[in-house]
């Protein structure tokens, strides 16, 4: 615990190997890490592939160490079909920052999990958490519609577009638009950039909130350049300060804590009726196929055949 603490990379890379696998180690690890975990921004980044996510988390965790910030950045990768691992490594695509033991890096497989984010995730947060990051970015795996998850899991959101890709009713399309707390037109070099702010901001404009509520900016980006980068990083300030303030960080965190602890919750509940009430399931199974009960009444008798105490 005490190199996980002082942010050593090799020892907060074997924790969250020990996630990944689901030790059965894990409760009493996460016990002795729960007095040093609620103190790190979580930012999300999200978006469709192809909008420049990689090259924006790398630009943001530059700006983030030159102000001396220890960072975390969890990077979840789409499954290997044949190894089941990310087919992306952490060191491959950020090299810039692969020796900087002040950038903690890590790669995870979404495993099949469509959310966009590794069912593991929360608790990989966890451990960047402990291990003293002020900031940890969240990079989701770019899968479009269904890449949500990460509103759930981050104190902040940022939707990352870019021109060329559709115009802003197609991306109105993708849930993506409606959990940005920050949204960013990345490679605003290139011609369609500014429609397409015009139209965020439009949309942004369109949407109900309460007086006071924190409006969503838009901002533009080159992250390849760096161009924007500054501005993206004071406007995530700005958010933080605000959340603060209303509250609302605090409620973000409780259901984002409430939704962990039901997940590990119906994860070992579904472990213990896979291990406990197989052959009882079967034959529940058979029944319902044969018409001699229905899946309701089915699934209340597992419940009561398997010992889930």
């Amino acid at each position: 615990m005490a190199g996980v603490r002082a942010g050593r990379p090799r020892a907060v890379g074997r924790l969250i190997s020990l996630v990944e696998d689901g030790s059965a180690a894990l409760p009493s690890i996460m016990a002795a890490l729960a007095p040093d975990t609620g103190r790190a921004f979580v930012v999300g980044v999200t978006g469709p592939p192809g909008a420049g996510k990689s090259t924006t988390v790398t630009a943001l965790v530059r700006a983030l160490r030159a102000r001396g910030e220890r960072v975390g950045v969890l990077a979840v990768d789409p499954t290997s079909p044949f190894t089941g691992g990310a087919l992306l490594g952490d060191r491959v695509r950020m090299q810039e920052h692969a020796l900087d033991d002040e950038v903690l890096i890590r790669s995870m497989a979404t495993r099949g999990h469509l959310g966009g984010l590794a069912v593991a995730a929360p608790q990989a947060l966890r451990v960047f958490d402990a291990a003293g990051c002020a900031t940890v970015v969240v990079e989701t795996v770019g899968v479009g519609q269904s890449e949500v998850d990460v509103a759930a899991a981050a104190d902040a959101a940022v939707v990352l577009l870019a021109p060329g890709m559709g115009d802003g009713v197609q991306a109105a399309k993708a849930g993506i638009l409606e959990i940005g707390d920050l949204f960013v037109v990345n490679k605003a070099d290139r011609d369609g950039a500014q429609p397409l702010v015009r139209e965020l901001r439009s949309m942004v404009g369109l949407a109900d909130r309460p007086p006071g509520a924190w409006k969503p900016p838009v901002l533009t980006t080159v992250a390849s350049e760096g161009t924007g980068v500054p501005e993206l990083l004071d406007a995530l300030d700005r958010f933080r300060v605000a959340q603060a303030a209303s509250g609302d960080q605090a409620r973000r965190r409780l259901q984002r804590s409430r939704r962990e602890v039901e997940g590990l919750a119906l994860a070992t509940l579904a472990g213990r009726l896979r291990r406990e009430g197989s052959a009882a399931l079967d034959d529940l199974a058979a029944a319902v196929r044969d018409g001699g009960t229905d899946p309701y009444a089915a699934a209340a008798a597992l419940l009561a055949r398997t010992d889930l105490r």
